[in-house]
């Protein structure tokens, strides 16, 4: 597991958040599942919900607002050290701003955005909050990665913005490269299989943790969730996607604690 105080380095992966219709449901779900404890941030946030396990924070929740519909979904966010600037950034490489840069309090500043063949995300530069502070451990973040029809544009984009390395990892059953900053691992950019249907729009994917997936895929459907791709094996551990209790796809792997590594 990892174990942060400090802003993460620019382009990696540094919060996910849910925005559902039912809040109350969510927590019901996902603090079977995952054991997470809830914080109401209070109606100045938006009764924002932070989501904690053994005092850490490692994600959050939000309603979507009845006037703005919009599908449910895990949003990934990336970090940036100047959000205006990486804005700019996403415009010029054919992205566009969904959200323009925008305070959140004084936790920080965000943007939200479009990779130009769809997929969302958003950038979060760390104020009072840098975004988990724990990760890598099971019922938290774990890796994210984006799935997209397009997987050259996609992965010019990215790495365009963010300066990434990209390592390409395709084989004939796969297209895939891993997102590098620096030399660490921080993400991934894929090509959507041909057999998944066309209503399934490019996107982020979130990851987390879990101590057995078996054990926790079956969970899920007790919750009321359902599996979209049943538990398979992989060089990293043993995976499954899923959807929760309101229909939002979420991928679970397998991982061992391991004791704190600092960041």
């Amino acid at each position: 597991m990892t174990v942060r105080d400090t802003p993460y380095p620019d382009g990696t992966p540094c919060w996910v958040d849910l925005m559902v219709a039912d809040p109350r449901m969510a927590m019901d779900f996902y603090g079977a599942l995952f054991g997470w404890n809830f914080a109401d941030q209070g109606d100045e946030a938006g009764n924002y919900l932070l989501c904690s396990i053994d005092d850490f924070v490692v994600t959050g929740v939000g309603g979507m607002p009845p006037d703005q519909p919009s599908p449910p979904v895990w949003t990934t966010y990336l970090a940036t050290s100047d959000v205006d600037d990486t804005a700019a950034r996403v415009r010029q490489a054919g992205g566009q701003l969904m959200v323009e840069p925008m305070d959140v309090m004084s936790e920080g500043r965000m943007a939200m955005a479009a990779d130009p063949t769809g997929a969302v995300f958003g950038l979060w530069q760390a104020g009072r909050t840098i975004g988990a502070q724990l990760t890598g451990t099971p019922s938290a973040l774990v890796w994210n990665e984006c799935m997209t029809r397009d997987f050259a544009t996609a992965k010019g984009f990215y790495t365009d913005v963010f300066g990434y390395a990209a390592e390409d990892m395709s084989d004939e059953q796969f297209t895939y490269a891993a997102l590098l900053v620096g030399d660490r691992y921080v993400g991934g950019v894929g090509e959507l299989p041909a057999d998944v249907p066309a209503d399934v729009p490019p996107h982020w994917m979130t990851y987390f943790g879990v101590a057995d997936t078996d054990a926790a895929v079956a969970r899920v459907g007790d919750l009321g969730g359902s599996v979209v791709t049943a538990p398979f094996d992989t060089p990293y551990g043993r995976m499954a996607a899923v959807a929760d209790n309101q229909g939002v796809a979420f991928s679970v792997i397998a991982v061992t604690a391991v004791p704190d590594s600092p960041e």
